[in-house]
């Protein structure tokens, strides 16, 4: 099993609540687990809590960048939780570049899900104008990943 394929299982397992994972390839596996401390709390002593008079604050508008991206195109956003490939495999050409011209239906990208690899195919007609994630990078569901104008 490639060593940067064991990295990102470890990158994984510590940024996820698993506490043990084990992966089999052909006649290769890799059992991975962390201990996990516990600590136990005091018990909590309930008090009653002073009585507040609400005054109204104003709400700042907060705005992403993805959000503001938005004005420039549409964005497309993930279909599930994996990780973010822009080629089919290490030495391929990725499916689309910046500045590419796209179709609906178009291959854009890769997510690697359960040791499954589903491709990603373009929402809209455009040109890619933003790639908003990185090769290799993991992903949640509906994270934006292209801007597409």
């Amino acid at each position: 099993m490639d060593i940067r394929k064991i990295k990102k299982l470890i990158e994984l397992l510590e940024n996820s609540s698993l506490t043990e994972m084990e992966i089999c390839e052909g006649e290769e596996s890799v059992k991975l687990s962390r201990q996990v401390q516990y600590t136990t709390a005091a018990p909590l002593q309930i008090q009653s809590p002073p009585a507040l008079t609400a005054t109204p604050t104003p709400v700042a508008e907060v705005k992403s960048d993805v959000v503001a991206s938005s004005n420039d195109g549409n964005i497309q956003r993930s279909p599930m939780v994996g990780t973010f490939y822009t080629a089919s495999s290490p030495d391929a050409e990725p499916f689309t570049k910046v500045g590419q011209k796209v179709k609906v239906g178009d291959a854009l990208c890769v997510v690697e899900a359960m040791k499954m690899f589903n491709q990603i195919e373009s929402e809209f007609d455009g040109t890619v104008l933003k790639v908003l994630v990185e090769n290799g990078q993991p992903i949640e569901f509906d994270e934006p990943l292209y801007v597409i104008g």
